[in-house]
């Protein structure tokens, strides 16, 4: 017999071990094709880095920054820069790759703008007519995916726009595409992007829900319920929540909030908002347990509702309310607390001011008298609250109560209407606020 090659037989043995290796390293890989049912359900982040979408990548209100000042000196932190000309309305900024865009009524336009990091203006471009009704000005935030920015008017108008240069893509009327009413107030929706696809909520007879390919602006899917004639949209944004493998979005229309499945549309549950003439203008806030957080701004002792979503999440009941009318200030879910502004009712019996709120149970764990209606961002281990009266508060939440590590006013609004409703974003130690033409951006980052 032949002697063998020393050097073929070490390559060979190199060679099985190489596969060996592989075959390891791909067998402990996850499949896409079989989801995690017994996984407890959570929020889908959005696929873009820092803040690219209303209330952060999650639609939270809850930043990861670290590192921030732990008290403000007198008169707030350092402002960084303001720049005005941004127009009349409650849209709050997003940044993204080193781009803040932000939306308002300028004139007769709606008009969107890409600002550097400096203030500066990159470009203009306009999404259709100004809104003058009812509380004029524009209402929702953009929204940035794959180098595109979408947007929706306060007419019901959604554009595609070039991220870097803002030219319009495509654009559609939703209203006049899903046979829907103009709510009273304007559509305020914050476009959710999903894969392939935006998300919108017209409430029309033809979808209660739709989604739209996100390149072409065509429809995809859309969902229905019954009773979409009678009803509009409401004047919240949806969230996205992975429910066991399921890809589910939840939001609120003129009368329920309702979950719908994001791959075809089906409507899976709703819930009714108890409403009367009053607006759903907050955000469903997930919770953990299968909990779903629902606010409105009604007169009623069911005006604040905490839902329990089935597992397999088909169904969502009621486990307890409180008469806690909350107008703009969409609430916040950390630890197993609600943090949460709301104002009373007609009989002055409703609970009054900012609270602390145990999810499972509804009782107040901590309470301030003021501010009855705000918005807010989670940030290492602090509240950045900004009040509709234009007060801006940094609070400590302790086992009592609140400690307030400082304040200051961004703006003194001299009218009878309290309006400073914009959320604030925290992204790269650097706070953003708005109130209504000009976009303020303070250092809170710690020495």
């Amino acid at each position: 017999m032949a002697d063998r090659n020393p050097l073929s037989m070490r390559g060979a043995i190199h060679l099985a071990l190489a596969i060996a290796i592989v075959a390891v390293a791909l067998a402990a890989l996850p499949t896409s094709a079989a989801p995690d049912k017994a996984a407890a359900p959570k929020l889908i982040a959005s696929g873009e880095a820092d803040w690219p979408q209303w209330r952060g990548p999650r639609r939270d209100s809850i930043s990861s920054e670290r590192g921030l000042l732990d008290a403000w000196p007198e008169g707030g932190p350092k402002l960084l820069w303001k720049v005005e000309g941004m127009g009349k309305g409650w849209c709050s900024p997003i940044v993204t790759g080193g781009t803040i865009y932000i939306a308002g009524d300028v004139g007769s336009e709606l008009r969107i703008f890409a600002l550097g990091l400096d203030g500066k203006v990159k470009w203009r471009a306009d999404n259709g007519k100004a809104w003058k009704k009812t509380y004029p000005g524009a209402r929702a935030a953009c929204c940035y995916s794959e180098g595109k920015i979408y947007q929706m008017n306060g007419h019901g108008r959604v554009v595609c726009l070039n991220a870097v240069d803002g030219k319009e893509q495509w654009a559609v009327n939703v209203l006049e595409r899903f046979d829907a009413k103009l709510p009273t107030f304007g559509m305020s929706e914050c476009l959710l992007v999903d894969g392939k696809n935006v998300i919108v909520s017209p409430g029309g007879a033809k979808a209660l829900v739709a989604a739209l390919d996100k390149k072409t602006g065509k429809t995809v899917w859309t969902g229905t319920a019954g009773s979409e004639a009678t009803e509009t949209a409401g004047y919240s944004s949806p969230i996205l929540v992975d429910w066991r493998g399921r890809r589910t979005i939840l939001a609120s229309s003129s009368f329920r909030t309702f979950a719908a499945d994001a791959e075809s549309g089906k409507v899976l549950w709703t819930d009714g908002l108890a409403l009367t003439k009053y607006a759903d203008s907050t955000i469903p806030v997930f919770c953990d347990d299968n909990l779903v957080f629902v606010t409105n701004a009604s007169f009623n002792a069911e005006s604040t509702s905490m839902l329990r979503v089935s597992k397999a999440g088909d169904k969502a009941k009621k486990i307890w309310t409180i008469p806690l009318r909350t107008v703009c200030g969409s609430s916040v879910y950390v630890n197993g607390n609600i943090y949460v502004a709301g104002g009373k009712d007609r009989s002055d019996k409703g609970i009054l001011g900012f609270f602390c709120i145990n999810a499972r149970t509804g009782k107040v764990k901590a309470k301030l008298p003021k501010p009855l209606d705000a918005s807010m961002v989670w940030a290492d281990g602090k509240l950045f609250v900004q009040s509709a009266t234009g007060k801006v508060m940094l609070l400590k939440p302790t086992g009592e109560g609140f400690k307030t590590l400082g304040s200051f006013d961004l703006v003194r609004i001299k009218s009878k209407r309290k309006d400073a409703w914009v959320h604030p974003v925290i992204l790269d130690g650097r706070l953003y606020l708005r109130y209504h033409d000009t976009l303020f951006c303070y250092d809170v980052k710690s020495n």
